[in-house]
């Protein structure tokens, strides 16, 4: 398969969406993925949760294509993604967002949304910017949409950041906390943009360890330990669970409450 391959099948609504067999990624001594299999089906909300160093960012860094595993395989809609780049990931329906937003200050609100639809989604003319208009509907920020983006406030930038990965037309959503540095109302306004992309048919993975805006948000958990998952589940089971617990080296974990930085 080619970089310029075509955007991800969804004929077949019985696959996964998302699936890895067996990946492994070491740094060294450093095992960060370690024999690491999951499925994502069409349309679900998966959370992610771990201790520091329990190799989420490595999981994303995998699926995005910055990183290549050393062994094992990634598909998507049953597509292996061996040898693609992020930007050719990008164009086959895998859209990401960043812990910390970077917009571009100088530019528009809808400008930062057009790059999303133009560079990772190849749109031109009036389908980029419809794209990048409709990104910014769902997120909230359409009345901002000729603001400069330096004059957001953290709320909004983390919507910008939705709406960048929303505005190249993903499959899969791959969320990096995003929910990171707000206050408990700006937490849930977040959370129900979430939601109502899930309930629109949106696959969700989401890195978080604002555990609130998870169990808002997803309907399974998963929770990485040493590149291994260590629980996958429901979000009241995982959370409940001893070894989770026991990873988190007992930082409480509530659905009320924040784990600890990813």
């Amino acid at each position: 398969m080619t970089e310029r391959g075509a955007r991800a099948d969804p004929a077949d609504g019985d696959a996964p969406l998302l699936r890895l067999d067996r990946v492994t990624r070491r740094f060294g001594r450093v095992v960060a993925a370690q024999d690491l299999s999951l499925q994502v089906p069409r349309g679900g909300a998966l959370g992610v949760v771990g201790p520091n160093g329990a190799g989420k960012s490595t999981l994303f860094a995998l699926i995005g294509g910055q990183l290549r595993p050393q062994s094992g395989q990634i598909r998507l809609a049953g597509r292996p993604l061996e040898g693609l780049s992020p930007a050719a990931r990008a164009r086959l329906g895998i859209g990401r967002t960043y812990q910390v937003p970077r917009p571009f200050g100088r530019m528009t609100v809808f400008e930062n949304a057009l790059v999303g639809a133009s560079h990772a989604a190849g749109l031109r003319g009036r389908a980029a910017d419809r794209a990048a208009y409709a990104a910014l509907e769902r997120t909230g920020l359409a009345a901002a949409a000729n603001e400069q983006a330096e004059r957001l406030g953290l709320l909004s930038r983390k919507r910008l950041e939705v709406a960048r990965a929303l505005a190249a037309g993903p499959s899969l959503l791959l969320l990096d906390e995003v929910a990171g540095g707000l206050t408990e109302p700006e937490v849930d306004e977040l959370a129900a943009i979430i939601r109502a992309l899930r309930d629109e048919g949106m696959t969700v993975v989401w890195i978080e360890h604002v555990v609130r805006a998870l169990t808002q948000s997803v309907e399974r958990l998963v929770c990485l330990a040493q590149g291994r998952i260590l629980a996958d589940g429901t979000p009241e089971r995982v959370l409940a669970d001893p070894a989770v617990r026991e990873a988190y080296l007992g930082v409480d974990i509530d659905a009320g409450t924040e784990g600890p930085a990813a």
